[in-house]
């Protein structure tokens, strides 16, 4: 593999199509058709954008995260093996980073992405997706699977842990983005 901070993609605007191999795009308009899930009248409007996959048994958690870390370089990547997962921007925007695996389950540094998000916009990350998250300041909803935080809170602590989540040391050749 070449030196990883070689691999700097430039961060590029969030689309329904650029984003699709990764999961989903949420804060599209209401749509056009309506549907059964979609209601508009002069007061309100609401449609459905997604319904979450939790996996198999998975109990929903929405979660509030504060974002901070604006560092162009990743030295970790993090990915869920059983659940989507859902970050939208309250306060702030964010910078998501996303990558596919290899054949090897690392991630596939040839498909790294990085998306800018606003508030009022979001994403779904499909399950297995790699994925990183650089703000300088942003408050986000986080919809995920609950055995996957606690999962991920006790490997971020060094306890023993479910292999929910796992997580991808750089070490000391971490990846960079153009922010």
């Amino acid at each position: 593999m070449s030196d990883n901070l070689e691999v700097k993609p430039t961060v590029e605007p969030l689309s329904e199509d650029a984003f699709s191999c990764f999961g989903v795009m949420l804060g599209k308009p209401y749509p056009a058709e309506g549907g059964p899930a979609a209601f508009s009248n002069t007061a309100t409007d609401f449609w459905q954008e997604h319904l979450f996959d939790a996996g198999q048994d998975g109990e929903v958690e929405i979660l509030w995260v504060n974002y901070r870390n604006n560092e162009p370089s990743i030295a970790v990547f993090e990915k869920h093996m059983l659940t989507e997962q859902a970050v939208v921007p309250l306060t702030g925007s964010i910078v998501q980073v996303v990558a596919m695996s290899g054949r090897d389950g690392t991630p596939d540094l040839s498909t790294m992405r990085a998306f800018h998000i606003e508030p009022g916009q979001g994403v779904c990350m499909n399950s297995g997706i790699w994925h990183a998250t650089r703000s300088s300041g942003s408050t986000c909803l986080m919809l995920t699977r609950r055995s996957t935080t606690l999962a991920l809170v006790a490997q971020l602590n060094a306890l023993p842990h479910a292999d929910e989540t796992i997580l991808h040391e750089f070490g000391k050749r971490p990846v960079c983005i153009n922010i």
